[in-house]
């Protein structure tokens, strides 16, 4: 009786937290005038395609294997959170990084709880018939905790390959710190040196930094505006630092490449920190392993000596 109850109790918590969240309500000026600006924020930075590769502002490849339906639901859900203001800045900054649109990211979390939810009734379902019997109660907690695992995959997904795309920028504005240091020592001006030093570099962060300068360019603010500016997009403190600098000594190309080789230097010392603490956790590790595998060979030798001391003591 109480399994049941405390069951209806969740089941009615749901619908009702459910019904509360899809009814519709009278959303402010604010958030009115947010959600008809999203789409045009949406045009004015890099989308997802350009992070896998393709042309800037198009769809990701990702996007471009969803479904209709599947699009439908994700564009009614990012509706919804628009509506209601919920904005999410560093879910956002991540999924940019990731090569996602938050559309694709709704509708993957929605569909991979709902599997979840499914999946382990039709499991049980299976045992019970091949003579396999559990209460109730079991396959409900473990179809509900099931369901939250899947929901929250695609965050941790996200997260790590978010968490890589900002370890390989960070390695790039190295080397564009020091690209930028020799064009001012060859006589060009600050912002003749970003826009050369990004031409040289390649990869997918030298293009974005390109990118992001001639965008700044176009629309008429200074270079190290657009760089902070797009370290506050992708959540890169180096970028950041590296406008604020910009903006204190642009007038003086001496203190300003003695600022950028300074930078360069600080940044390689820390990736060769983070590399040396990644090595030592990992010979931790392997010395962890090592010493599971003595143990275990270690009872495997001993354990015929003593079934055959305690045979003779009986």
């Amino acid at each position: 009786m109480i399994t049941a109850i405390l069951a209806g109790a969740i089941a009615g918590a749901g619908l009702f937290l459910l019904g509360f969240a899809l009814m519709p309500r009278r959303p402010s000026l604010a958030r009115q005038i947010a959600a008809l600006d999203a789409p045009q924020q949406a045009t004015r930075r890099p989308g997802p395609a350009y992070w896998a590769g393709k042309t800037p502002y198009g769809r990701s490849a990702d996007d471009e294997e969803m479904s209709e339906f599947s699009r439908r639901i994700g564009s009614s859900l990012a509706k919804i959170c628009a509506e209601r203001g919920w904005e999410f800045p560093s879910l956002r900054s991540n999924l940019l990084l990731a090569g996602k649109s938050f559309e694709n990211y709704l509708v993957t979390k929605v569909l991979l709880g709902f599997f979840g939810l499914l999946v382990t009734p039709i499991f049980f379902y299976l045992l019970s018939v091949f003579g396999m019997r559990l209460p109730f109660f079991v396959p409900a907690w473990l179809s509900l905790t099931v369901a939250v695992i899947f929901f929250f995959l695609p965050d941790l997904e996200v997260k790590q390959k978010a968490d890589q795309r900002r370890r390989d920028f960070r390695h790039a504005i190295g080397a564009f710190l020091d690209l930028v240091a020799m064009s001012l020592a060859g006589g060009r001006g600050v912002p003749e040196a970003l826009m050369s030093a990004s031409e040289i570099g390649g990869g997918w962060a030298m293009g974005l930094i390109k990118d992001t300068l001639a965008n700044a360019r176009i629309t008429g603010r200074t270079p190290w505006q657009a760089l902070g500016k797009l370290g506050e997009e992708i959540k890169i403190d180096e970028l950041r630092d590296l406008s604020a600098a910009l903006s204190l000594v642009a007038e003086d190309g001496a203190k300003v490449r003695e600022s950028l080789t300074a930078r360069a230097a600080t940044l390689r010392r820390r990736e060769i920190a983070e590399l040396q603490g990644q090595a030592g956790e990992r010979s931790q590790s392997m010395l962890v392993a090592q010493m599971i595998m003595c143990a275990g060979f270690m009872v495997f030798l001993i354990y015929p000596a003593i079934t055959v001391l305690l045979g003779s003591s009986t």
